[in-house]
């Protein structure tokens, strides 16, 4: 139904505070599964899975996992193992966008039990994880990057990210924990849903203006001015 097609638009506008009379005249398109499996063959998005994977085979025995692959209409990616980063606090010093202190970001260990690898983020803490998912937008697209509701019914609140027409690379995410509890964060699960908007062509893309965030490896990036 077109009401249907249309939530994800309203839940953007809101989110984004960006007027719906401003998103509904400019035909701002959700792509389908159709256009992101076909897009994912040309590369957009490595490694890709073809239908949301909710198990696992290990040790001979299929396990759930936080679901991740392809959805109706988006895509939902992966935390990679390779790094977690939480925030710490260092007395006299304060956070700066401008002039970041790699210090502020503690590297956090990876665990291992039967339920698979996962991060501990500590209650009323935020930290920073990377894609396993290399994205290439295209370049008459922009990303939106929206949590998911396993881990939002947890207290985690996965920051609204946007993902630039042609930019490239595995995204660094950032996540809250709202909770007064430690929460698992699990690698190599899902973690982060993407929506896929199409839009006029735009006059200068990420790539064309040299965004400072390009190519990002799987790491996290920290701030940049």
């Amino acid at each position: 139904m077109l009401s249907q097609r249309l939530a994800p638009l309203r839940y953007i506008s809101r989110y984004l505070s960006i007027p719906r009379s401003f998103i509904y005249p400019l035909k701002l398109v959700i792509k389908n599964d159709i256009w992101i499996t076909k897009m994912a063959a040309e590369g957009m998005i490595a490694p890709f899975e073809p239908q949301l994977i909710r198990k696992h085979q290990q040790n001979s025995v299929l396990q759930p996992v936080i679901s991740y692959g392809l959805s109706s209409y988006g895509y939902d990616i992966r935390l990679s193992s390779a790094e977690f980063r939480i925030f710490r606090h260092i007395p006299g010093t304060v956070v700066d966008p401008k002039n970041f202190n790699p210090e502020n970001l503690e590297q956090t260990q990876l665990h291992t039990d039967s339920s698979g690898n996962y991060f501990i983020l500590p209650a009323h803490s935020y930290g920073l994880g990377v894609a396993l998912e290399k994205l290439e937008v295209p370049a008459n697209i922009t990303v939106i990057c929206i949590g998911k509701s396993s881990y939002a019914r947890c207290g985690i609140i996965a920051n609204l990210t946007p993902a630039e027409a042609a930019w490239r690379g595995h995204l660094t995410l950032e996540f809250s924990n709202s909770s007064s509890a430690d929460c698992r964060i699990y690698a190599n699960e899902g973690v982060v849903q993407l929506l896929f908007l199409e839009g006029e062509p735009c006059a200068t893309s990420y790539d064309d203006r040299k965004g400072k965030y390009q190519d990002q490896a799987e790491v996290v990036t920290l701030a940049r001015i």
